[in-house]
């Protein structure tokens, strides 16, 4: 069960990239964003008036606490890798980029956490980013014609869901997943819906390929990947979980040449060996058999 999991996290995390890509061809970031959240939003909200037995008990703090969670897995770190995206880096390197989150999260989780990482998973880790490298210098020389400091604003992205990973592991109040993807997904649609307002684009453009781009964002991105990342961290913890955006790079790198014909060289296929082979020695090399203690149970969005 966990490895069909993960092959569907990986997957599904996978393809928010790819959505991206389809839908700034039609409309600008925020407008994108707007109607991936805005619909979405006021469907979560009516069920969540209609069956209100998960939200018993929860006090403002918890709220507030989920709030803030989805502005920064949500609002900070899609608004970065759309707007990446947009200026021209693409959705390979733009994953790429954020695959250097698993070595800053493991780094800290230990610390702050109390989930201590063991040598094998460091060395895992290491590999990991050893393979991201490899991938993203063989895409970054091909030339993406993007300025220079646009590849800096996925990075900020990348910090920002790090964020919110030990926060949410740092939470010892258990929210269901329905009431924590309200929450997030609510917030993201307050302001990104009040950014494409401030910016004259919250109209959509007419274009199918533009719902097209916001369906698939929603049942694969938000219910799937999102979902399945919340789910992933509370069963095995943060370091495998972050483990597996390893696997994103080079994965986004291969549906990017088959669906944009974006760059794909035998370095790409280099550092995805690479990735496989990081992933399974962290896997392995766990600290102890015993589970991590659960982490306040989230969706994604």
């Amino acid at each position: 069960m966990n490895l069909l999991l993960s092959i569907a996290f990986v997957l599904c995390w996978s393809s928010g990239f790819i959505g991206a890509k389809l839908g700034v061809g039609t409309a600008s970031a925020v407008t994108i964003l707007m109607w991936r959240f805005l619909p979405l939003a006021v469907v979560l909200i009516a069920i969540a008036a209609l069956s209100g037995t998960s939200w018993r008990g929860l006090t403002a703090r918890d709220v507030a606490r989920q709030a803030m969670i989805g502005v920064l897995s949500q609002s900070g770190y899609l608004l970065t890798v759309y707007y990446a995206i947009q200026l021209g880096v693409s959705s390979g390197t733009t994953a790429l980029i954020d695959g250097v989150q698993p070595l800053v999260a493991g780094a800290l989780a230990g610390p702050l956490l109390h989930q201590p990482v063991a040598r094998k998973q460091w060395l895992g880790l290491g590999l990991g980013v050893a393979g991201v490298t490899v991938v993203t210098l063989a895409d970054a020389t091909s030339g993406a014609g993007a300025a220079w400091w646009a590849y800096l604003i996925p990075l900020l992205g990348m910090f920002s869901l790090v964020a919110a990973t030990l926060l949410q592991g740092r939470s010892r109040t258990q929210i269901a997943p329905a009431v924590s993807m309200t929450v997030h997904c609510a917030t993201s649609a307050v302001i990104f819906t009040t950014l494409a307002v401030s910016a004259g684009a919250a109209r959509p453009p007419a274009d199918t390929s533009f719902w097209i781009a916001i369906t698939w964002l929603v049942v694969l991105s938000t219910f799937g990947g999102y979902g399945l990342y919340w789910l992933i961290l509370r069963r095995s913890g943060v370091t495998k979980v972050n483990t597996l955006m390893f696997l994103m790079a080079p994965v986004t790198a291969v549906w990017g040449a088959l669906m944009f014909r974006e760059p794909f060289h035998v370095q790409t296929a280099l550092g995805l060996a690479i990735c496989l082979a990081a992933v399974v020695i962290v896997y392995r090399g766990e600290v102890s058999p015993a589970r991590p203690r659960p982490l306040a149970s989230s969706a994604r969005g």
